[in-house]
């Protein structure tokens, strides 16, 4: 079972959710709130998984919003009524596990939901977009050959399984990987093990 929380400023919006959670068997909806002070007011776990608008009424920060909730501990999905790119590539580089509109189908919210509890990044077409076409400069530009090694040695393959995968010679992919380094570096964004790197991955979008 997955407990979930909705951080929304919309009432009929949670009174609707409360009533179509009743029916889905493995998601346990939890508190339903306008705000994250109002969440985090007990200070402990808000819950696995929390679904925060992305702009409340109170005026909270969006990116504060999200590092608070995923400091107690939950995977965190924004959802908005309209596409943000910007603002939603900000929220997904503070932690969150995804980036929704409101214009889907609950199913597609459960499954969402569903997928961030399991630790996989869930992001709408809208956002997907936008990563693609940022220019912002704490956002590389990598090489296609850049971007094919840092995926494949990311996603937890050695350098030299990395380099067969891409179909060159390992010294060749280091030189690629040194570059990659190098580019976070300078824009500000430094990742020098695995694991800061999958985290790059993951914050900008590459796929």
């Amino acid at each position: 079972m997955t407990r979930v929380s909705v951080v929304d400023d919309d009432r009929m919006l949670l009174d609707g959710m409360a009533a179509w959670f009743s029916s889905v068997e493995d998601l346990v909806l939890g508190r339903r709130v306008r705000t994250v002070d109002e969440l985090l007011a007990d200070g402990g776990p808000a819950a696995d998984v929390v679904v925060l608008d992305l702009l409340l009424a109170d005026g909270s920060d969006p990116v504060r919003n999200v590092r608070r909730l995923v400091e107690t501990g939950s995977r965190v999905l924004v959802v908005s009524v309209v596409p943000h790119g910007e603002r939603g590539i900000d929220v997904v580089r503070a932690g969150a596990v995804g980036y929704l509109t409101k214009d889907h189908d609950l199913d597609v919210l459960a499954d969402a939901v569903r997928s961030a509890a399991a630790g996989e990044t869930v992001h709408s077409p809208e956002l997907a977009f936008a990563w693609c076409r940022s220019d912002r400069p704490d956002r590389p530009q990598l090489s296609t050959q850049e971007r094919a090694v840092l995926l494949a040695y990311a996603s937890g393959l050695t350098l030299a399984t990395a380099a067969r995968q891409v179909g060159i010679r390992p010294a060749t992919a280091k030189g690629y990987l040194d570059r990659v380094k190098e580019k976070y570096a300078r824009a500000g964004r430094p990742a020098y093990t695995k694991v800061e790197l999958a985290a790059r991955v993951r914050e900008d979008g590459i796929a």
